[in-house]
């Protein structure tokens, strides 16, 4: 693990909005992915360091589908008394209401719709299973092809709890203005329920390493429309890449950059994840 540090120092509450711990002893779905470097919360403890981060909200693994047990063991493990944690869960229809509000007393604020082909979930249930966690005061987290969001408005609209967008929308090709996905996208983020995290330039982006360009004029765009409901996250430890990680003070340089103020940096890193997730 390179030992580089930020170049600006981070503010006192910075928070990491998505990572994913992944220690041994749980089962692996078939067919998804495990990081190429360890994930464990020793491992992490490391990184939080090395980046200024205080607070962190571990996203479950689609590896591990809904046995969420190693995620609410790691926010345990990672809160103490300079560190705070909150999660986000993976829940299927078959899960009890019990269950959903065990989470919710354990820290769970979320979610996960992982709708890529690995994810273990689909856009039919979206709606019944916001309904049921709406009450809790979670939201919805999405994961998919930015693509996918073409024809859905008015169904994500409708949904009765916030909307996080994961990755900068991951489009997994650059979309111009005029795209239908990327209008959708925009009009859920203008409607004050949407919220993005600026993280994973590295998906979909042609320009690559080390600033990923394209990734970062929609960031930016994003940023200038509603600076007041974008999030910081690192994607550690990057469970999609198989070689040529990405230095993680580089990618917290460049939200900083993206950031353009201090003003904004503030809310992006500090002020943000702490109104959604109530820290």
């Amino acid at each position: 693990m390179t030992d580089t540090r930020p170049r600006l120092p981070s503010p006192v509450g910075t928070c990491d909005t998505h990572m994913h711990i992944f220690e041994p002893g749980y089962t692996q779905r078939p067919g998804t992915n495990l990081p190429s470097i360890p994930g464990t919360t020793a491992d992490y403890r490391k990184l939080r360091a090395r980046l200024g981060i205080t607070r962190t909200v571990i996203v479950q693994p689609a590896a591990f589908g809904n046995d969420n047990r190693c995620t609410l063991e790691a926010m345990k493990a990672l809160t103490d008394d300079t560190h705070q944690t909150r999660g986000v869960a993976i829940v299927q229809p078959g899960d009890s209401d019990d269950e959903i509000a065990r989470l919710t007393e354990a820290g769970i604020r979320g979610i996960r719709y992982h709708l890529l082909p690995y994810g273990g979930v689909s856009w039919d249930t979206l709606n019944t299973m916001a309904v049921r966690v709406a009450p809790h005061g979670w939201h919805v987290q999405l994961q998919m092809d930015g693509r996918e969001l073409a024809g859905r408005e008015a169904m994500l609209k409708a949904l009765p709890c916030d909307i996080v967008i994961d990755h900068i929308g991951r489009f997994m090709q650059p979309v111009a203005a005029d795209d239908p996905a990327w209008k959708v996208m925009r009009n859920l983020v203008d409607s004050g329920r949407c919220w993005v995290k600026l993280s994973a330039p590295y998906h979909g982006s042609r320009t690559g390493a080390p600033r990923y360009e394209d990734a970062g004029a929609t960031a930016m765009e994003l940023i200038r429309a509603a600076p007041e409901r974008m999030l910081y996250a690192t994607n550690w430890p990057h469970p999609s890449l198989k070689n040529n990680l990405p230095d993680d003070a580089s990618l917290l340089d460049l939200v900083n950059e993206w950031s353009g103020s201090e003003a904004v940096r503030q809310k992006i890193l500090v002020d943000n994840p702490a109104k959604l997730y109530g820290f």
